[in-house]
């Protein structure tokens, strides 16, 4: 067989680059990365209500937290109902109610005035997004995504 004085350092570079990409992913798997999920937070969430919105209309929280929201009408008599949360609570004009719940569920979740409270009412509405807390997966993917870049680059550059 005849092999072309590039050859032997062709396949050198290839047997280090599987060789590489392999040992990152099983750092990636079993190296304790300082970077981890952060543990879940106790958050309190001041959430006004006037005909016909909330203030702020989107709340963003971690799955896990303990959120406590605590509704304030201004104008009329509001109610703050969470779609796919046990959360409905209502709060006349100078008065305020609260609620606290588990975000367990991750997604966007609309919110809703739960009180009739004029005729743009339906419209009246918010969105709590639940993102995942799970930065260490996301660095796993990332050594992941290298490794795979560095051997076919390896691989296919002499």
């Amino acid at each position: 067989m005849n092999q072309l004085p590039n050859e032997p350092n062709k396949r050198n570079r290839q047997i280090v680059a599987v060789t590489g990409t392999a040992l990152l992913i099983l750092a990636a798997l079993v190296v304790p990365w300082p970077i981890a999920a952060s543990a879940p937070q106790a958050r309190r969430i001041e959430i006004n209500a006037r005909q016909f919105a909330y203030e702020p209309a989107t709340l963003a929280v971690n799955r896990g937290d303990t959120i406590t929201l605590h509704l304030e009408s201004l104008d009329a008599m509001h109610g703050l109902f969470v779609d796919g949360y046990a959360v409905n609570i209502q709060a006349e004009p100078g008065q305020s109610a609260q609620v606290t719940f588990v975000a367990d569920k991750e997604g966007k979740f609309k919110f809703r005035c739960s009180v009739p409270c004029g005729a743009l009412h339906p419209f009246m509405l918010g969105e709590l997004t639940v993102t995942p807390d799970l930065p260490f997966a996301h660095a796993i993917l990332a050594t992941i995504i290298v490794a795979i870049g560095a051997m076919v680059y390896f691989w296919n550059n002499p």
